[in-house]
């Protein structure tokens, strides 16, 4: 059962009750109390257009979703990274040039070639960590600083630096821990003070096991034969840079509506954020720092970011010149990450704010 959480009187005039029954229809996948769930928010112009939740956040406890509840953010988590960087970087700590043999000491000679930049868009060639974690390694679980580890190891790199895009979880861990290193503070801690409290995203985290806490955790699901069974956690869900953050649609807001001020950066510095990039042969890099970049069928720029780990899938879709954002999270396994685009595109024509 959806939860309205905006009374239909407090809704712009383009949001229908035929609207709303189709918005349901669309995540009715969602709804049910023995159902992983979903937090839907829509945000026209700094307001909340529309606000729904659905299903459950913890099915064993009869929990259902609201909109403060917490969800595992997987690549959503990569933009507040980048933020991070780019803080660093006009406070003049690091710059977008520095290698990764500057900042690691005795990291193997291809480094010297690997820039922040090339972190920062997925350029760097790096090799996937992943391939080096057996599935079954939970206890530990790796850690960005194990994936540095990995990666010391190996002695080469797919590509040449800038010459190709190729998207690297490896690349974002590897930026956590410049952020620890240039800050002198722990990256959850850097993240608590230099971005979430700063906007008021109180109960947002960086999550380590026996370290602190998840208020109002989304706990993830994935389907086998006989239901939901609760599969929260993989071998590499411990890794905070590429995936590890917690947030709601409640302090997501938050952060969509700092992405427009000078809050946390310069706006000019968001502008950059916020470019598509070039390769060595002039080819386009469709992507910026820490956010994917596309065109919709009305020419207008969007700037996304979508999320998938283990029984979490996820997308924060902006359209800056319309100031529109569409935040969707969700606890369970399916679909396929990719789809969470059509599915924002789809919520997004209903409400008639486009023709896709």
């Amino acid at each position: 059962m959806a939860t309205i959480l905006l009374g239909l009187a407090s809704l712009p005039s383009t949001v229908k009750s035929q609207d709303l029954t189709q918005i349901d229809s669309l995540l009715r996948q969602y709804s049910g109390p023995a159902t992983p769930g979903a937090s839907l928010l829509v945000i026209k112009d700094g307001k909340k257009l529309l606000q729904r939740t659905y299903g459950s956040a913890d099915i064993e406890n009869h929990v259902a979703v609201k909109a403060t509840h917490n969800f595992r953010l997987a690549s959503v988590t990569k933009q507040f990274t980048a933020t991070c960087i780019l803080q660093l970087v006009g406070k003049k700590k690091i710059s977008l040039a520095t290698s990764l043999t500057d900042i690691f000491p005795g990291f193997p000679a291809y480094g010297e070639k690997v820039t922040i930049k090339h972190l920062l868009t997925h350029t760097s060639g790096l090799v996937d960590y992943e391939n080096f974690v057996a599935g079954s390694a939970m206890n530990p679980q790796v850690m960005d600083r194990g994936v540095l580890e990995i990666i010391m190891k190996q002695d080469s790199l797919y590509f040449e630096p800038g010459t190709r895009y190729q998207y690297s979880n490896t690349a974002y861990a590897l930026l956590a821990l410049i952020v620890e290193k240039y800050s002198g503070e722990s990256f959850p801690s850097y993240l608590r003070k230099h971005v979430f409290d700063p906007l008021g995203m109180y109960n947002s985290v960086a999550y380590v096991n026996g370290i602190n806490e998840i208020p109002g955790r989304a706990w993830g699901y994935s389907k086998n034969e006989s239901g939901w069974i609760r599969k929260d956690q993989s071998s590499t869900s411990a890794v905070l840079g590429d995936g590890g953050i917690y947030s709601s649609t409640e302090d997501l807001y938050k952060w969509d509506q700092s992405l427009y001020s000078g809050k946390l950066l310069p706006k000019s510095t968001w502008q950059e954020a916020f470019r598509y990039n070039t390769l060595a042969n002039g080819d386009t890099v469709h992507y910026g720092y820490g956010w994917h970049l596309r065109k919709n069928n009305n020419n207008e720029q969007v700037i996304y970011h979508t999320g998938s780990t283990t029984s979490f899938r996820n997308i924060i879709y902006r359209v800056p010149s319309r100031r529109l954002t569409l935040i969707l999270l969700t606890n369970r396994n399916t679909p396929e990450e990719e789809n969470m685009v059509d599915l924002a595109e789809s919520l997004l024509s209903v409400l008639r704010l486009f023709d896709f």
